[in-house]
C-alpha cells in the first residue's frame, strides 16, 4: 500500500476544521441478549474541546467502555447496536459514514488506549512488529522504515533501550511498560482526539501517577483532545478540564472539575467523592454507596440511582427518567434534589 491516508481525509465530505474533534448527542447502544435487551447507552451526549481532557466517570457496567466502543466503530455486531444519536467528528456523523471512510478516521483521527494492555497486545508477536504495522498498513511505509518510527515512539513513551526492547515481546514487559507501549500505538498516526480507557487500571499507585503524567505531557505536545474512562476520581482530580458521571448508561452529572470536587450535586456523584480514602479521616469508617448498579435489562423507574439513594422521594420513582437540570452556565445534573445534595438549602 502506498497511499496517506492523511492526504485522503478531505475524501470524506463535509469536514469543518473548525468544528469540534469530537460531539456525541443523545446516544444510545443497547445488546440483544438471552436475556432481553441491556440499555447499555441511555441519551449520552457531551462535546470535547481542541486540547481538552474529558473524564467519564461511573462504576462498573455504566456505560463508559461501550460509549467509547461506540466512538470508535468497534462495538460487536451482534450483539451490540447503535439504535440512535449522533458522534460527530469536525461536523460529520461517523455513524452515516460507509466503513471504508471511517476506517481513514480510526486510529488516523481518533485512537483509543484499551484498559487490559496485555490481553490488547498481540503474545505472539513483537511490539516493534505491532507498533510497524499501523505504518505498513497506513502510511505505506518500508518494514525498515516502520521499525525505525517504532523505536522513535518507544524513546517517546519513555521505554528504556528502545532499539533493543522493540524487538521483545508482550510477555517481557511490565505492566506499566506494556501501558507505555499501547499509548504508543495509540499515537503513532497522530490523532486529534485519544481516547483512554481505563488507561492505569492493575498499576499500582507510583505507575498510575507516571502514566498519567505522560499523558498529561504528550497532549500538550500535540494539542490532542483526551477523553479519560476511569472509576477512579483520584486519577482525574488533576488531569481533566471536565467530567462527565455516568450510572445506568446516563450522564447524571456534568462540570467542570472544580466544581464537581466542591460541591457535587448530584447524590451518586457525591457518594463517589465520600467514598475516596482521606489523611485527614484517617481512623473513620469509610463511607461507600449502599447496594449495587441496576441490571441494564431492568433499569428502575424514574432516576435509576433511586433504589441506592438517600434523597430518594416518590418523585424520584416515576417515569420519565429524571432531567438534566441546568445548576449554572457550566454544569448540569440529573437531580431534582440537586440544591439539598449541594448544600444550597
Amino acid at each position: 500500500m502506498s497511499t496517506d491516508v492523511n492526504v485522503k481525509m478531505d475524501a470524506i465530505p463535509g469536514l469543518d476544521p473548525n468544528a469540534m474533534p469530537l460531539q456525541v448527542k443523545d446516544l444510545h447502544v443497547e445488546f440483544r441478549t438471552r436475556n432481553g435487551i441491556a440499555h447499555a447507552v441511555n441519551g449520552v451526549s457531551f462535546d470535547l474541546q481542541p486540547g481538552e481532557t474529558r473524564a467519564i466517570l461511573g462504576e462498573s457496567g455504566c456505560g463508559k467502555s461501550v460509549t467509547a466502543q461506540a466512538i470508535m466503530g468497534i462495538l460487536d455486531t451482534p450483539p451490540g447496536f447503535v439504535t440512535g444519536g449522533e458522534i460527530l467528528y469536525r461536523g460529520v456523523d461517523l455513524l452515516k459514514l460507509p466503513e471504508a471512510q471511517r476506517r481513514k478516521v480510526r486510529a488516523n483521527k481518533i485512537a483509543m488506549i484499551f484498559q487490559d494492555a496485555l490481553s490488547a497486545l498481540n503474545p505472539v508477536f513483537t511490539v516493534g512488529f505491532q507498533l510497524g504495522e499501523l505504518f505498513r498498513k497506513h502510511r505505506g511505509m518500508s518494514r525498515k522504515d516502520a521499525k525505525a518510527r517504532s523505536i522513535e515512539l518507544l524513546d517517546l513513551v519513555k521505554i528504556p533501550a528502545a532499539r533493543q526492547r522493540v524487538n521483545e515481546y508482550p510477555h517481557q514487559f511490565s505492566g506499566g511498560m506494556r501501558q507505555r507501549v499501547m499509548i504508543a500505538m495509540a499515537l503513532a498516526l497522530d490523532p486529534e482526539v485519544l481516547i483512554a480507557d481505563e488507561p492505569t487500571t492493575a498499576l499500582d499507585v507510583t505507575v498510575q501517577a507516571q502514566i498519567m503524567a505522560l499523558l498529561a505531557e504528550l497532549q500538550r505536545e500535540r494539542n490532542m483532545s483526551l477523553v479519560l474512562i476511569t472509576h477512579d476520581m483520584g486519577v482525574v482530580a488533576d488531569v481533566a478540564d471536565r467530567i462527565s458521571v455516568m450510572y445506568a448508561g446516563r450522564v447524571i452529572e456534568e462540570a467542570p472539575v472544580n466544581d464537581i470536587y466542591a460541591s457535587p450535586a448530584h447524590p451518586y456523584t457525591k457518594g463517589l467523592l465520600e467514598s475516596i480514602p482521606r489523611l485527614d479521616l484517617k481512623g473513620q469508617e469509610l463511607s461507600a454507596i449502599k447496594g449495587l448498579p441496576p441490571v441494564l435489562t431492568n433499569i428502575p423507574r424514574g432516576c435509576a440511582f433511586n433504589p441506592r439513594c438517600r434523597y430518594a422521594q416518590d418523585v424520584c420513582r416515576h417515569d420519565p427518567p429524571v432531567p438534566l437540570y441546568q445548576v449554572s452556565s457550566a454544569r448540569t445534573a440529573a437531580c431534582h434534589f440537586w440544591k439539598e445534595v449541594k448544600g444550597d438549602e
